[in-house]
């Protein structure tokens, strides 16, 4: 038995992962059409009507766009906290009463072998939360969205086998840009997004020894690269006595192409 996911999507114009064991799968997030959803996973192999539930981070519409359209067509429960159901409700449209569930801030829902822990962020939102997958020893962590990392979020998600970890914007790109200023004043702030640097030296104080994959994930279109993303994560990480490639490596995550089907080792 083995915990496998895939970055189905990430990014600005929309985000989504799959994570599945042999008895469950599931959706981190719904944030394209459900046409589009439905096509990325057919890219892995795997059909949306067989998902056993969508967990929602929080109401921006880059996570929850098809996430009504998933759930009633194919009768997929929902998962969010109080808030985020009550802040998102009027964005995703009528959902049947047995196919909406509260998963509250830092708890922990059991599905079989998976045990599926929640934990709060720093973002604009009602209530924004993400996910720690546990399986057989084996643990996945997705954080996106999030204008920093504390202390707490670094003790609860520390010594993963697996990261998805938020690494937005190059600072002197979003800085330099055509962003007007109130937006960039946003991005750059303790409930926006995480920069290279920064979400580098928060890995930095997180990576342990069952730590092989580290996937960057949510980068702007406008304000970053995948090669300077790469980049200054790696150097950042190296400067901290890490070395990327042998003890772990890092991989890229794409708006429109899923990544690999992977197995959490």
């Amino acid at each position: 038995m083995s915990l496998r996911f895939s970055v189905l999507a990430s990014g600005s114009t929309g985000n989504a992962a799959y994570i599945e064991t042999d008895q469950h799968s599931f959706l981190v997030d719904a944030g394209m059409s459900g046409k589009q959803l439905e096509a990325l996973m057919q890219n892995i192999g795997r059909e949306a009507k067989d998902l056993s539930g969508i967990f929602v981070t929080h109401e921006h519409s880059d996570h929850i766009k098809g996430v009504g359209i998933i759930a009633r067509k194919h009768k997929v429960p929902i998962f969010a906290n109080e808030k985020t159901w009550k802040a998102m409700s009027p964005s995703i449209g009528e959902v049947p009463i047995d196919q909406k569930f509260v998963f509250g801030m830092e708890t922990v829902k059991s599905f079989g072998s998976l045990d599926i822990e929640s934990f709060g962020v720093s973002h604009d939102a009602a209530e924004p939360m993400f996910y720690v997958f546990h399986h057989e020893g084996k643990k996945l962590v997705m954080i996106t969205d999030t204008g920093y990392v504390s202390e707490r979020m670094k003790g609860i998600i520390s010594n993963a086998n697996m990261y998805v970890f938020e690494s937005n914007h190059d600072v002197s790109m979003l800085r330099m840009g055509r962003y007007p200023w109130n937006t960039k004043r946003r991005i750059l702030s303790d409930v926006g997004h995480v920069s290279n640097e920064d979400a580098a030296l928060a890995m930095s104080d997180c990576i342990g020894d069952q730590t092989k994959g580290i996937y960057l994930a949510h980068l702007s279109l406008d304000n970053n690269m995948k090669d300077l993303a790469r980049m200054t994560v790696t150097q950042t990480l190296e400067s901290r006595g890490f070395v990327v490639g042998e003890q772990f490596s890092l991989y890229d995550t794409d708006p429109k192409v899923p990544t690999p089907l992977t197995a959490v080792s």
